[in-house]
């Protein structure tokens, strides 16, 4: 993707189920060897709970319920030349097993307990760590 001259409008979906978010291992040259969850870019016209719910189930095949708005963060990806403010939305799937369905972009899905994440975390979700008391009182809230 190349640089853009604008900040672009990024999703993070944090998933809960039996007290584990889902993450993936991303694959690519934005991000590529760590760990977030699904997520992509808000399209034209789209709300963040609408684009949460379409990259979903576009990346690991997954139908969410009670999705709701959680906080956000500011990134800079400087070797990338790109700036996301990425927006993030707390949602559960309670049926459905995730499935690879862009191996292009992620290598493999996990439910994975909040504190004892896989390393490394893409950017946006580190940034979001420093920015809460702890994900698992986030996921909670």
């Amino acid at each position: 993707m190349p640089p853009s001259p604008t900040p672009r409008v990024g999703l993070g979906v944090l998933i809960v189920r039996d007290g584990l978010v889902l993450l993936g291992e991303r694959r690519g040259p934005h991000g590529g060897g760590t760990w977030a969850p699904p997520g992509g870019h808000l399209e034209f016209g789209e709300t963040p709970e609408e684009g949460a719910a379409r990259e979903t189930l576009e990346e690991a095949g997954l139908v969410l319920e009670s999705i709701r708005r959680g906080p956000w963060v500011d990134t800079f990806f400087e070797a990338d030349g790109h700036h996301y403010i990425t927006l993030f939305l707390i949602a559960s799937a309670p049926v459905g097993v995730p499935r690879v369905c862009e191996p292009d972009k992620c290598a493999e899905w996990r439910w994975v307990h909040p504190t004892d994440l896989p390393q490394p975390l893409f950017a946006p979700l580190a940034a979001l760590l420093t920015r809460v008391p702890s994900l698992s009182a986030l996921l909670d809230s």
